[in-house]
């Protein structure tokens, strides 16, 4: 398995902004996944799929001027301020 960070940014210009979004998350929730409250539009999953793989799949939801990035969280090398819930998750996951 891989952990997986995954920010995005749905334009917010477009008419229907809230269902785009919606559909977004319904999307991601078929991974096992958590969000981190203090982040809005980042959550981290955990997958035996590669980054191209998550990307594609997400992206079928997203329109071309929307944004997406999967990165993979390299064990020992991540650092940053989370809650608490957050980083057991990840170290668990990995």
């Amino acid at each position: 398995m891989s952990v997986y960070l995954v920010t995005w940014d749905i334009n917010k210009a477009k008419p229907n902004y809230t269902d785009a979004r919606a559909k977004f998350i319904a999307r991601l929730d078929k991974y096992d996944r958590i969000k981190d409250q203090s982040l809005d539009s980042v959550v981290f999953i955990s997958t035996t799929s590669t980054a191209k793989q998550v990307s594609d799949d997400l992206k079928i939801v997203l329109d071309t001027n929307d944004s997406l990035i999967v990165t993979k969280i390299v064990p020992g090398n991540y650092y940053g301020w989370l809650q608490g819930e957050t980083w057991n998750w990840i170290a668990a996951k990995l």
